[in-house]
């Protein structure tokens, strides 16, 4: 059945099967590593100090992964990333003596190398296999792979949580680095050769982008990851285990429900913001949802601020937060592919990814502090200050053909 199907959706359907595998690690991992540290005693700051390395290599990876990419294809950018991640597991599956945090952190760190090498280079690999005139599908065929990767990653911090528990941090980081190890096999023989590799070999001196659009892009996603990552990487987990004494099996549940419930409506996305009709998203789609969102958090802000039924607006209000960004993150992972030149895509892709990373390690950063400073309603008043700086680097964003037609 898979033999009859045409070439390009079989190299769709195996660049995606990488991504969902690695994925899981990724998810169950950052989860381990929150949950394993916290219960060993360590400070908010502390555990976001762990994913520093993470979320900083991840900002240079973006940046000359890309490159690479052009350079050498997307096939091999993708099979490194694989093998990055094994060791680092292999070098976190270690016994307890050994973990010391300058190897926890140089751990992470390939860690992050490995995923935004991933990322970038499934991203990317859609634009090759997609015609320029098929903008519906381009949209539709990220807007799943997204998706489904965040619904995964969303099964990976149950997963994580739930190892935890039943075999402990050590035997989950050698049980992932053996699935890994199969998945890089089938990746090394079956993914195209050469895929994304751009026609004129691109100077490293032009790894920045030079086209507005993706500028502009690029730096509102910084500002709209960020407000994530202020509440979710450190802030969330912290305080539902220290605040509300959630096990780390409920804690890695409710977040495994947030990021799959996530990934799910990401995967709807083109249906819910009009695409089914013909249309595809502009300026004043990205405009509309992120000021949707700026309201949502304010009032989940205001509501944590006063301790008005914490566990249920947490519950609730942070489920309602995670479906509108969802369609936010959407429609930006859609532009800039539809934005990215034809020749060397993963180039703007990957700046505009390494935006994405800068966001994380600010959020990052800012999760820890400002939750041990102040409290999880401050991180989510950071959250909506950041979303209203967004809003308006969106509104320089350029109109689509059809809303310039209006």
């Amino acid at each position: 059945m898979i033999k009859a199907l045409p070439q390009q959706l079989k190299q769709y359907l195996l660049v995606t099967f990488n991504y969902w595998n690695f994925t899981i690690t990724d998810g169950a991992l950052r989860m381990l590593v929150v949950l394993y540290f916290h219960q060993l005693g360590y400070s908010a700051i502390a555990i976001a100090m762990l994913f520093l390395f993470y979320e900083f290599f991840g900002v240079v990876t973006n940046l000359i992964g890309g490159w690479l990419g052009a350079r050498i294809g997307l096939n091999h950018t993708m099979n490194i990333g694989l093998a990055m991640q094994i060791v680092a597991l292999l070098a976190l599956g270690l016994p307890s003596a050994f973990l010391s945090i300058p190897l926890v952190m140089a751990a992470q760190a390939l860690s992050g190398i490995a995923k935004d090498l991933n990322k970038m280079s499934a991203k990317s690999s859609i634009k090759g296999l997609v015609s320029g005139d098929q903008q519906h599908s381009l949209y539709k065929w990220v807007a799943i792979l997204t998706g489904s990767k965040n619904a995964l990653k969303g099964f990976g911090f149950f997963l994580g949580g739930a190892l935890l528990n039943l075999i402990g941090f050590q035997l989950s980081m050698l049980a992932m680095a053996a699935v890994l190890f199969v998945v890089l096999l089938l990746s090394l023989k079956l993914l195209e050769k050469d895929l994304g590799k751009a026609k004129s070999k691109p100077k490293f001196s032009q790894i920045f982008s030079k086209s507005p659009q993706i500028n502009i892009l690029a730096a509102a996603r910084l500002f709209l990851f960020a407000a994530r990552d202020v509440w979710f990487v450190v802030a969330l987990p912290v305080f539902l285990s220290a605040s509300l004494d959630w096990s780390h099996i409920q804690t890695g549940s409710f977040m495994a429900c947030w990021v799959v419930a996530y990934g799910v409506v990401q995967g709807f996305a083109p249906r819910i913001t009009g695409s089914k009709s013909g249309k595809v998203p502009g300026r004043s789609s990205v405009l509309s949802w992120v000021l949707i969102l700026s309201a949502v958090t304010g009032v989940l802000a205001y509501l944590i601020q006063l301790g008005w039924q914490p566990q249920l607006t947490i519950i609730v209000g942070l489920l309602i937060f995670g479906l509108v960004f969802a369609v936010n993150s959407s429609l930006h992972s859609y532009l800039v592919v539809s934005y990215a030149s034809e020749d060397g895509v993963s180039m703007d892709v990957g700046f505009y990814y390494m935006a994405n990373a800068m966001g994380r390690l600010l959020g990052t950063i800012l999760s820890g502090v400002v939750f041990q400073m102040a409290g999880l309603a401050a991180c989510l008043w950071v959250s909506f200050g950041m979303l209203v700086i967004t809003s308006v680097i969106s509104l320089a964003l350029p109109k689509s053909h059809i809303e310039q037609a209006i």
